[in-house]
């Protein structure tokens, strides 16, 4: 039996479980995978000539109109998500697979030779 401080630490583990509520940290893992898929979305819209982000810095070009769209939906689905999971218990296994999917397709999306494919 394990115990810290006179706490086994199995019965603590057990009776927390039921009652801890992980939403408002998964929601920022989820807008993290949200942000990343935005950004090679946003990139393969604005290569393909569907979409042309801004630019907001000359010297810069276009990518800062990019990552600027890219952080802003971020920014905006990590506050909806937080709002709504909270106070409610949610799988973070689940959470944690689909943010890997976004963040790979992100990354993806960034890549030059994905453009080429259009």
């Amino acid at each position: 039996m394990t115990t810290v401080q006179g706490v086994n630490l199995r019965e603590a583990a057990g009776r927390g479980a039921a009652t801890d509520t992980y939403g408002a940290a998964l929601a920022s893992f989820l807008a993290a995978g949200i942000g990343a898929f935005a950004m090679g979305l946003v990139s393969v819209l604005n290569e393909a000539g569907i979409f042309v982000a801004p630019t907001l810095y000359g010297p810069a070009g276009g990518v800062t109109g990019r990552t600027a769209l890219a952080a802003a939906l971020w920014l905006l689905s990590w506050v909806v998500l937080h709002y709504r999971w909270r106070d409610r218990p949610v799988e973070p296994r689940r959470v944690f697979a689909i943010t890997l999917i976004l963040i790979a397709l992100g990354i993806v999306g960034t890549f030059p030779p994905v453009w080429g494919l259009l």
